[in-house]
């Protein structure tokens, strides 16, 4: 197992991109080849274009998964989806702030179910509604791409956004405030995850980019290779 458990970084794979007729089979191949976490995307054809997995296929792949499960909810209104995966056997629930009415209740449901709870950032969403519910927060998911598909280009435009959220991150740690990870997903590859390290990500979602590929070790641990010398 090529698994670096000391590293700052967490690679993230998108069971988007693997292969849907044997998928506990999936996740224990990306896990052995090195995953930190599986990203599990949930879209719901309302809030994005597109149809895909539900809280019985979590449920499905929970014996095999020996790392968390991330949840990125895709779908609108997401209460009942939050209290649907959390049975499901979800270790982390991110949601888009634009699909809940109430964004601390919906944080408070995810915490109170003792899951990690994080808010997803699209490409034109602002930065600063998340000001007043860091203290919520465990995870902040900044998309690259606009969500619904898998295999788009990452938008160049959302490296600045990276930087400011790793800022305002960084600023209330040290005030005090616990760790949040700050992940993103979308169009990222070996030849990006640097530059999108270098802007202050520590967690990378990949579909494609590992699952597109015969060898998910090698892919991991080219991503990890590029991101040895990242301060």
């Amino acid at each position: 197992m090529s698994h670096i458990t000391n590293s700052p970084f967490f690679i993230a794979p998108s069971i988007l991109s693997a292969d849907f007729a044997c998928l506990g089979q999936e996740v224990q191949s990306v896990i052995h080849a090195g995953a930190d976490w599986i990203h599990f995307d949930v879209m719901d054809n309302h809030y994005v274009p597109n149809l895909t997995i539900g809280p019985m296929v979590c449920k499905a792949i929970k014996p095999y998964a020996t790392v968390p499960i991330d949840v990125h909810l895709m779908v609108e209104p997401v209460d009942t989806m939050i209290n649907s995966f959390v049975a499901a056997g979800a270790d982390i629930i991110t949601f888009h702030p634009e699909a809940s009415k109430h964004i601390d209740r919906s944080l408070n449901l995810i915490k109170d179910a003792g899951c990690r709870a994080g808010l997803v950032l699209n490409p034109a969403t602002p930065v600063n509604l998340l000001e007043y519910v860091l203290n919520k927060l465990d995870v902040v998911l900044i998309m690259s791409v606009n969500p619904g598909f898998g295999g788009q280009n990452f938008i160049p435009e959302c490296l600045k956004k990276i930087h400011q959220v790793r800022n305002l991150i960084d600023r209330y740690t040290e005030q005090g405030g616990q760790p949040i990870r700050l992940e993103v997903d979308g169009g990222i590859k070996v030849n990006n995850i640097a530059e999108i390290a270098r802007a202050g990500a520590d967690t990378f979602v990949a579909g494609s980019a590992i699952f597109g590929q015969k060898d998910y070790a090698q892919q991991i641990n080219a991503m990890r290779n590029e991101l040895k010398f990242i301060k």
